[in-house]
């Protein structure tokens, strides 16, 4: 045993001779009106994809409060979702900052009948260690996670086995709800959802004037980044989809991200030989906003294909390692594409001629 294996054994003893609590075989949890869910440990599309858990909480129990701890990174796309009552940001960097950290445990301690702990792709010890700290009367975490057990189960009373193994191409949207099944809580809406306002939508009308002027074209936005490297459709397909888009159909583009993806953008920007609209460094619900008023919107497998999933925008998502059955968005008019491991081995033709067919059926629609 290496030093690091014996220093964590050493660790997870004395929390599981501190902190441990007895097991309850019991599935019922009466009525809870409060409910704090920890999921600080996913990325933003994780959290997106599994909006289905709040609607199947509050579907369960309609007068309940929640309140959901998430980290910086996820917090925006969940910001005003009507099934969220209260928002805390778990920073890592702020924790020993005294007034955060009052402030941190002050909600940790509020009193709960329920702390949830959601898992979808990996088990998160700082997750599970704050649902023990928390002051709860239930609380709910994985035992195992696709056979892998969770080291720390010890700090919940109520164990969920979690295993996919025999069912892998269930969407993520379904699994996020397996954690919560056993007590009776279930939703047939596996749908994704972000909350945006009068305010969002006025961002997004001024952009989309702006863009459009005058002209009763069509409006298509793309996301050409992505978090991942291997995830990143070739800026250089893009760029020939874009022009053979324009020069069969009616249609304005733009494109959305943030500083991270700026250079890819400005790439594309630069090698048309037409004006194409920049939405970036916008808030998740400004860009939600627009999305939903696109007639459609083309991703790489990133946070944004999961905001565009939550539109009734038609929407065409990119897939190389990934598999999109788990991860693609869910819906009549969300399509997908996918030849291998290599993003690359998608054809600009057949994402054209996809999009092709979705304008002409729109355009039959109207």
């Amino acid at each position: 045993m290496n030093l690091e294996k014996f220093i964590s054994k050493i660790i997870y003893g004395i929390f599981r001779l501190t902190l441990s609590v007895e097991v309850n075989p019991g599935r019922d949890l009466g009525n809870p009106k409060k409910i704090i869910i920890i999921r600080q440990h996913n990325q933003l599309g994780d959290l997106l994809a599994g909006v289905s858990l709040f609607r199947a909480i509050k579907d369960t129990y309609p007068g309940c409060h929640i309140t959901l701890i998430v980290s910086p990174s996820n917090y925006p796309g969940l910001v005003k979702n009507k099934y969220i009552d209260r928002i805390f940001i778990f920073d890592k960097k702020k924790i020993f900052t005294p007034v955060y950290f009052n402030e941190f445990i002050e909600i940790l301690r509020e009193g709960y009948d329920v702390a949830l702990v959601p898992v979808v792709v990996s088990i998160s010890f700082t997750s599970n260690l704050l649902a023990r700290i928390a002051k709860a009367k239930i609380r709910i975490g994985p035992d195992k996670l696709d056979g892998k057990i969770n080291e720390s189960a010890f700090f919940f009373d109520r164990r969920v086995t979690l295993d996919w193994r025999k069912y892998p191409d269930s969407n993520v949207s379904e699994r996020s709800l397996d954690i919560v099944r056993p007590f009776g809580i279930n939703t047939d809406d596996y749908r994704s959802e972000i909350t945006f306002d009068i305010e969002d939508e006025k961002i997004a009308d001024d952009f989309i004037k702006e863009l459009k002027g005058k002209n009763n074209c069509k409006l298509i936005g793309l996301h050409v980044g992505a978090g991942k490297v291997p995830n990143m459709w070739s800026l250089y397909s893009y760029i020939e989809l874009i022009e053979k888009l324009n020069n069969t159909n009616n249609v304005k583009f733009y494109l959305t991200g943030s500083q991270l993806d700026i250079e890819a953008i400005m790439f594309i920007k630069d090698k048309l030989n037409f004006f194409i609209g920049l939405f970036i460094e916008k808030k998740i619900p400004e860009v939600a906003a627009l999305i939903s008023k696109s007639d459609l919107f083309i991703s790489n497998d990133t946070g944004i294909m999961h905001v565009s999933g939550t539109t009734k925008t038609s929407q065409i998502s990119l897939f190389g390692p990934t598999n999109p059955f788990n991860w693609a968005p869910i819906g009549e008019n969300k399509f997908f594409i996918r030849k291998s491991d290599m993003i690359d081995d998608i054809t600009v033709d057949e994402v054209f001629k996809l999009c092709e067919m979705i304008l002409l059926k729109e355009n039959q629609g109207k």
